[in-house]
């Protein structure tokens, strides 16, 4: 069982390598080391102190990635605080929803997202302190100090982080997730790809969302690495830090592999032989399905491993992930569990056989240890130490695991199961789609019917019979959608997975103005 916490990790690093890179913020030039970023979380700490916040306080902050940032989200847990990320991009009711359920008393905020959140808090009703901060300057900490509170350093079993849901169906539920699950999802990361104190880590996932928070801050920090932070991803500007900066990894996920396979054209780098990406030895996958068409299309493009991986919010990030070359990677797989026991279970709770699928469910140190003030949630999530994902999958008969959908996605067509991701693998590899989707809409004949939702890549073309017919002589006609509608953009959550239980209520807007 891990024993360490967020302050212990800070500390190791501040100790045996004082003067070795944590972090590096590109537009501001700004880096910070061990030694610093040890400096940087007392600071907060004092802070915090001086302004009377309690030990186990919520602080949340409003912010895009950067310097600063990073040193808030990990000075708050340092000091025995907990630190609640708020989505950037979330609508005024998910958000609202956080303000007011998590108890939060402080809200760092960018001048940017200032008007936003007043029209929020005017929602909640209670007093809630802002604090504005720049990613030049930092917060614009008040100078009036209420009475002073002293935090003892956390313990493992402390709750570092309160981190809500994308809340796909209904509201957000918020994940209460101790010191010992956020160092654990750093380590899980760190033995599923043998990261050591030399990989440096590109960060353009959003830290308020789990895969930026626990994959590209916990893990480097956890092995004494280094992180790249720019404010947001920009795929003009990916490959190009990569090599200024001479990372050697990065986590991102199928909508910006897209993109970045869209614009290789444009690229100035020889991919495979180009010294100045020398040191990129792999990039990862997370938060939604990547086709195996996409797959193939990078490693083939790249010249890089694109690794496979499965992370939850309620798992502190990584359960599973791929093995690293020379071992083989699996294209649809993700792979195995490191750092955790996972199972595929029936519907009473025993075994699955491979091959036969059934709910994914995980047991290990980086499990939430709660749903904040939800007891239902949690008693139906953990069960006997287990979490139940709600994710359906199986195991082949060598172990690797995959994923065939969620649960509540399931399309029930005329009495048969239908699993979403057999459309949306075959639609991927059409040339001309950027982005797919299936899903289940009622039907009076069949109980439901499968539709399928696409965005179409720059510069192609193609029609609805086109895509059906493709379809069909991937998965049959029983399976093939029976309308393909098409859109500019599919919604999605902060991770960039597409909110598939949005999509009929997307469907019935186009079909009402029809």
């Amino acid at each position: 069982m891990h024993s360490e916490t967020v302050r212990d990790c800070i500390e190791k690093y501040a100790a045996e390598t004082p003067r070795a890179t944590f972090l590096i913020a590109p537009e501001i030039e700004r880096e910070l080391d061990y030694a610093g970023l040890k400096a940087a979380a007392d600071e907060v700490g004092e802070h915090l102190d001086r302004l009377g916040v309690a030990q186990g306080a919520k602080v949340a902050f409003l912010l895009n990635n950067g310097y600063w940032t990073t040193r808030l989200f990990l000075g708050v847990m340092a000091s025995n605080r907990i630190i609640v990320p708020l989505n950037a991009v979330a609508g005024s009711v998910q958000l609202t929803h956080v303000l007011g359920h998590s108890d939060t008393e402080i809200v760092f905020v960018a001048p940017e997202y200032r008007a936003k959140l007043d029209e929020l808090m005017a929602e909640v009703g209670r007093p809630i302190r802002v604090i504005e901060t720049t990613d030049e300057d930092g917060p614009a900490w008040p100078a009036d100090a209420g009475s002073t509170a002293s935090a003892t350093p956390p313990a493992p079993d402390d709750t570092a982080l309160l981190l809500y849901t994308s809340g796909s169906t209904g509201l957000p539920k918020g994940a209460m997730i101790s010191h010992r699950a956020v160092v654990c999802g750093g380590y899980n990361v760190t033995l599923g790809h043998e990261l050591t104190a030399a990989d440096r880590a590109l960060c353009v996932l959003p830290v308020y969302h789990i895969n930026g928070a626990m994959v590209t801050v916990s893990a480097p920090l956890y092995s004494g690495g280094s992180v790249i932070m720019p404010r947001r991803f920009s795929a003009t500007d990916y490959w190009n830090l990569a090599a200024r900066y001479a990372c050697t990894w990065s986590s991102i996920v199928p909508t910006i592999i897209k993109y970045l396979l869209d614009r290789v054209a444009q690229e100035p780098y020889q991919f495979g032989s180009d010294p100045r990406l020398e040191k990129f030895r792999f990039a990862r996958s997370a938060s939604a399905p990547l086709a195996a068409a996409t797959l193939a299309e990078w490693e083939q493009t790249f010249k890089l491993p694109m690794i496979e991986t499965l992370g939850l919010t309620e798992t502190a990030g990584t359960v599973a992930t791929n093995p690293m070359p020379p071992a083989e990677h699996r294209a649809g797989s993700v792979g195995f569990g490191y750092g955790n026991e996972i199972r595929i279970v029936d519907g009473e709770g025993d075994e699955c056989p491979p091959e036969v699928v059934g709910e994914l469910t995980i047991r290990g140190d980086n499990l939430l240890d709660h749903y904040y003030k939800n007891p239902q949630a949690t008693a139906d999530a953990l069960r006997d130490g287990w979490f139940y994902t709600g994710d359906l999958g199986k195991k082949d008969t060598d172990g690797y695991i995959y994923l065939t959908g969620r649960s509540k996605e399931l399309i029930i067509r005329g009495g048969e199961n239908i699993a979403p991701r057999e459309i949306d693998d075959v639609l991927y590899r059409h040339e001309a789609i950027l982005e797919a989707a299936a899903v289940g809409v009622d039907d009076d004949n069949y109980g439901q019917e499968v539709v399928a939702c696409v965005v179409v890549r720059d510069g192609y073309q193609c029609g609805e019979a086109e895509l059906k017919a493709f379809c069909e002589a991937g998965v049959g006609k029983y399976k093939a959608p029976k309308i393909v509608y098409f859109f500019d953009d599919l919604p999605k959550g902060p991770s960039g997975k597409i909110l598939r239980l949005k999509l009929p209520e997307l469907i019935a807007s186009v079909t009402e103005r029809d």
